[in-house]
Formats: structure tokens, C-alpha cells, sequence
């Protein structure tokens, strides 16, 4: 704390020399003027100036008076958080630029979905961050690589040796910052680990606190059932002591239309205390390997050699076929809806070139020389609808940046077909609900404690569009067509897509996950909640000075933001630093964060802090009261908290 607090306090103990002086408040890098503001947080809209300094929003108002070296004009236009997509297959060459993401307003991603990562995320990030990225990105481990590296591609038991491994594997990357353990149980060699391997492999995530995002596992067993697949995912973060994340959530096959049954156990969950989300994409057709949810599990055990060694086998080619039209019917809505992108042909042309009236006979061919990308139709548009107005469910896109179109236009076009399509034309969500489920319902659902909300003290990463313009243009046929409407878009406070064009501000960062950044159910802007504490804060690092902390803030239902002060005092009990703006009180059982600025009331001397309590910190020896202080610029301190 004396490296990393004091020199603040220190400086503004030395300006205190000049006090007969009037201090102005310093011009701002950024002024974002004129907009209509949604903040968030689910909160009504409202006019208002958003003041930048650095890297962090520190005023939202009446800005005419203050100075800014830059203003952006927001006239007539939304401005909110930046987009977060939980759910990114972002390329290492794509995050560079990203016009593919900003031009969908969105200004941070979450890296390695569907449980395939590196098996150490902290290179991975540092690598990234070296070479210049143009947006935030965090990264999840992915169970389905951890497996892969101690158990390959065959269907075996993990003896104690690998599962300790494995176990490891997770614990290390939870260590270098994961923000979820992501996992894909539809793909093989994860679909060959039990539920009960799946808990073990995961259980040293349960301290972390953090959440499982799972492409679920549809079974033949089960008749391909959604229902089921969502029960599994819900069983295994319940189990695993994690929040259940239901990823690029869909209702298919023959199940579909039954979307409001799944929500409803979701709902059920979530009422007796285990929290389920789920991430949704505005489309009915995904995109994946043509042999990855089509072929029988059993007939890719080994990999692709075996599996076209199987291919070779009279009977075994015969059942492999019956099971995959089983599976064609089960899942999918049929092979006119089965695009291979290679040749922008359908399923149904092949069956028609090859002579055949079994789909699964036409996929074997076709896998015999080798794996083609894949749009699968699997839905139904009153599901889609259901899943998107479920209160916990995140916009997310399945897609992430890249360098050139991939085939599916989830790329460039997610975030603004929402918006366009089902918040201003169809009018299935408030623009302030869809906005809430781009920002501070993912940000919370993974764990960020300071981003999601404009508030003073955030991040300042903001999405500017016109209402009356945005939506998608990227379609099936030509998928790397552009978005349009979103007009501006900040990234830690520097402008990377202004008036509909990249600026090739490279101003984004690699984000590490902490220990107490719990995923949580989201804060809701209609309740009132109140943080009271004074105390001793006894910083863990050792030489470090204690602080003495008091925090009286309150925020009423339907406030934007907290209200009250926050103290922090030399041992000797003279002042040091006094709140000078509160942003949102963000609550959780026996947990409470809030953002904001602290200054040095005598000099004006700011700089911006989160600050966040946890009742019984599992990560400290005896689980006791702790306290974190985060100042901009510096690591944050953890401290034990005596009453």
C-alpha cells in the first residue's frame, strides 16, 4: 500500500502548500455532448454530457461550463456503455483493428468460448497486448482443451494422476485472471467426459467463484433434447459451485416452439438460488464443423483418421449413417438448411448430385475427403424471441474480431440487428432493456466490477448510434457487409470508431479477473441497497500502512447513482482522502463494490477508485472481512477489515 497508495496522498499533502489559491477542476481529455444516456443499468433515459479524463468517466451532466481537449458531438444520438461480447472467437490478427466489432458498437470481448483456449491465458494475453489491440479483451480456460492436453481424443476414464492434472491446468489459469471456465460438450473429446468428470475437473473454480458457459450436449439418448442438454449445464454449475452459463442458448429441433419450458426451469434455478444466464444470438442457424454435431460421438472417438477408417467399414458406415440421420432430424431443420460454405451449396444439392435420399449418406461422402464449414438452421423465431426477453440472457454474438468475413453474419452484424430488428421494428425489448443486456448484465455475469455502467469512475468505453438508422446488413448470402448507425465508439477513453469509420486507435487492453470479482446476479436499478462500514483497513501485503476506512452509501430504488461518502484516513486520523463522486453500488450476499473519485478536498488533487468488501473472503487464511482498493493507474490492495 505505501508503493501504490501513498504517493497520491503524498501529493496532495504538497499541494496543500498553495491553499490560497483557487483550484479549477482540470480541462477533460473527452467530452461526449449532447446525447441521450442510457446508462446501463436498466435505468429510464436520460440527457446528459459524459466527461473523460484518462481512461475513466469522471462527470456525467451539464458540461457546458468544462474544458475538454476533444468533444464529441452526440446530438440526437444514444450514447451508452461500450458492448461487451461474452461469447468470442476473436483471431489474434482481427483484434488489431476489430472494424468488424466496433462497427457493432462493441468495445470488449471474452476470448476462448465453447472450452477451446490455450492452456496458459496469461501468455496468450500478454501476447496480445504486446501486439496492439483495438479492443478490451479477457479470456475463459476452456475445459474442453484442458481435457484434450491429459486425455486426446479418445473416449477413456482419467485416472487420478490426469485428473489432478487437469485440475491444475484450471487452477493455474484461474491464477493468471480467467474470467470463466468455458466448455463445449457437444464437441468432441470433451463430450466423452461424464458429468460427474466434468464436476471434478472444474471444482477447484469453485472458490474463484466464477462461471461455466457450456455449449450444451445434445444426447441421442435423450432424443436430442434441449431440455435436457440445459438440465445438464444447470446440474453442473450447481454442483461445481458455479454460475450456469446456457451459451448461444437455442431450443431446437424437435423441441422447437418449447422455448418458454426451458426458461422456465432456468427461471426455477435461479429463484432457488443457483443463478443461471445464458448468452443469446439474434439468428436461427449456427456455424461449426460439418462432422462436429452430426457424427455419432462413438464413430470420432480417435479423431478424424479413425473416424474415415470407419467410413470404410460396410456395417460400421451403415450405422454411422443411420445414426447421423437420426441426428439430421433430431437437431437440425432439415438439409435444406445445412449450407456447406465452401461451395455456398446446400445439403439438399449434394444429395441430389451424389443420388441419395439419406442426408447423412451425402455428409459421409462429403467428410471423406474432408471437413467443410457449416451453417445448420436449428430454430424457430418464437423461441429466439423468448430467449432474448429472458432477464438474464446477454446479447452475445458467437463471433468475435477478424480480418475477413467467415460465412456467418453474426460477425458483423449481431449488436445492431438487435437493436434494429427487435428493439426499434418489432418492439420485443425497450431500447434501455437491450442495452442493459449488451453492458452491465454480461460485465456482472463474468465479473467485472468496472465496466458496463457509465458512471463516474468506470472505464470509459462508449458506444454512440443513431435509433433511428442502426441495424444489420450482413446476410447468409453476402456476410461481411457492414452494420450501420453506429456512428461513435470509445475504448479507454480514445475515440476507435468515429463517424461510421475506424480510426485505428489500437487503445484497448488485456483484462486479468481477481479474486473478488465474483459473477453475480446483475444489481437491479429498482432496488434500494446500502453499504455501512468503518473500520481498520490491514493491508496483507507485508510493510504496507494501514488505513483507516468509513463507507456510508446508499442508493434509492431507481437512482442512477450512490449517495454518501467514503473516508480514508492516516492511522494518526488525519485526513487523506474524501469521495468526490459516487457511481453505482453494485451488491451481491456478503459482497459490495462501488466506483467512483477520491479527492483531496483541500487541493482538488482526484484520482479514480473502485472499492469493494467481501463478509468472508475465501482467498484469505480464515476467511475474514477484507476490503480492495483499486486507484486508477495502480494494482488494487487487499487489506483485512477490522470493524
Amino acid at each position: 500500500m505505501r508503493k501504490r497508495i501513498l504517493p497520491f496522498l503524498a501529493i496532495a499533502t504538497l499541494a496543500a502548500a498553495s491553499l490560497g489559491l483557487d483550484v479549477q477542476p482540470p480541462p477533460l481529455d473527452l467530452i461526449v455532448r449532447g446525447g441521450t444516456v442510457i446508462d446501463g443499468s436498466g435505468g429510464r433515459r436520460f440527457r446528459a454530457d459524459v466527461g473523460v479524463l484518462g481512461d475513466r468517466i469522471v462527470a456525467i451532466g451539464d458540461l457546458s461550463a468544462r474544458k475538454s481537449t476533444e468533444v464529441l458531438d452526440a446530438s440526437g444520438l444514444m450514447v451508452t456503455p461500450g458492448f461487451i461480447n461474452l461469447h468470442s472467437h476473436a483471431e489474434a490478427r482481427g483484434l488489431q483493428t476489430a472494424d468488424n466489432m466496433l462497427s457493432q458498437g462493441v468495445t470488449t470481448e471474452i476470448l476462448n468460448a465453447d472450452g477451446s483456449s490455450p492452456l496458459n491465458i496469461r501468455q496468450q494475453l500478454k501476447s496480445l497486448d504486446s501486439s496492439g489491440i483495438a479492443l478490451n479483451v479477457g479470456a475463459a480456460v476452456g475445459f474442453n482443451s484442458v481435457w484434450a492436453s491429459v486425455m486426446g481424443q479418445t473416449d477413456r476414464r482419467p485416472n487420478a494422476e490426469e485428473m489432478a492434472k487437469m485440475q491444475g491446468l484450471i487452477r493455474s489459469n484461474l491464477e493468471w485472471g480467467a474470467f470463466a471456465v468455458s466448455s463445449g460438450l457437444d464437441y468432441k473429446p470433451g463430450f466423452f467426459a461424464t458429468e460427474d468428470e466434468v464436476v471434478r475437473v472444474v471444482s477447484p473454480a469453485r472458490v474463484w467463484r466464477t462461471n461455466f458457459p457450456n455449449h450444451d450436449r445434445v444426447l441421442p439418448q435423450t432424443g436430442y433434447s434441449a431440455r435436457s442438454a440445459v438440465q445438464e449445464t444447470m446440474r453442473i454449475g450447481e454442483r461445481a459451485g458455479l454460475v450456469p452459463v446456457i451459451t448461444h442458448m437455442k431450443v431446437s429441433g424437435r423441441e422447437r416452439t418449447k422455448g418458454q419450458v426451458v426458461l422456465g426451469e432456468m427461471a426455477s434455478y435461479s429463484a432457488r438460488g443457483v443463478y443461471v444466464g445464458a448468452d443469446v444470438y439474434p439468428y436461427l442457424s449456427g456455424m461449426t464443423g460439418l462432422s462436429s454435431l452430426i457424427i455419432p460421438g462413438w464413430a470420432m472417438n480417435g479423431g478424424p483418421v479413425e473416424m474415415r477408417k470407419r467410413f470404410a467399414d460396410p456395417e460400421t458406415r451403415k450405422r454411422i449413417i443411420t445414426e447421423a440421420d437420426e441426428t439430421i432430424a433430431g437437431r437440425f431443420t432439415g438439409p435444406d438448411g445445412i449450407l456447406i460454405l465452401s461451395s455456398r451449396r446446400y445439403l439438399s444439392d449434394y444429395m441430389k448430385e451424389f443420388g441419395t435420399t439419406s442426408p447423412a449418406e451425402a455428409v459421409v461422402r462429403i467428410l471423406e475427403t474432408s471437413d467443410e464449414r457449416t451453417i445448420l438452421g436449428f430454430g424457430e423465431e418464437s423461441d429466439l424471441v423468448k430467449i432474448l426477453q429472458y432477464p438474464g440472457a446477454a446479447v452475445s454474438c458467437d463471433c468475435g474480431a477478424t480480418s475477413q468475413p467467415t460465412g456467418h453474419p453474426r460477425n458483423f452484424g449481431t449488436f445492431p440487428r438487435v437493436l434494429g430488428r427487435y428493439v426499434r421494428e418489432q418492439k420485443h425489448l425497450t431500447w434501455e432493456n437491450a442495452i442493459r443486456k449488451m453492458t452491465a448484465l454480461p460485465a456482472t455475469m463474468v465479473g467485472m466490477i468496472d465496466r458496463g455502467y457509465i458512471a463516474p469512475g468506470m472505464h470509459a468505453d462508449l458506444t454512440i448510434f443513431d435509433t433511428a438508422t442502426v441495424i444489420d446488413r450482413a446476410t447468409f448470402q453476402e456476410p461481411g457487409l457492414m452494420s450501420e448507425g453506429i456512428r461513435h465508439v470509445v475504448v479507454n477513453g480514445k475515440v476507435a470508431w468515429r463517424d461510421g469509420k475506424t480510426t485505428t486507435t489500437r487503445a484497448g487492453r488485456a483484462m486479468y479477473r481477481h479474486s473478488f470479482m465474483p459473477s453475480r446476479p446483475m444489481t437491479s436499478a429498482t432496488s434500494a441497497r446500502r453499504w455501512n462500514a468503518r473500520g481498520l483497513a490491514q493491508p496483507i501485503t507485508d510493510g504496507a500502512m494501514p488505513l483507516r476506512i468509513t463507507v456510508d452509501v446508499r442508493q434509492a430504488a431507481g437512482s442512477r447513482t450512490a449517495t454518501g461518502t467514503i473516508t480514508l484516513r492516516s492511522p494518526d486520523g488525519k485526513e487523506a482522502a474524501n469521495s468526490s463522486a459516487l457511481g453505482v453500488l453494485q451488491t451481491a450476499p456478503g459482497w459490495w463494490s462501488i466506483s467512483g473519485r477520491l479527492a483531496r478536498p483541500s487541493t482538488g488533487d482526484e484520482r479514480s477508485f473502485t472499492l469493494t468488501m467481501e463478509a468472508a473472503d475465501p482467498h484469505v487464511e480464515g476467511t475474514p472481512r477484507t476490503i480492495t482498493l483499486w486507484l486508477d493507474g495502480d494494482s488494487p490492495v487487499r487489506a483485512r477489515f477490522t470493524p
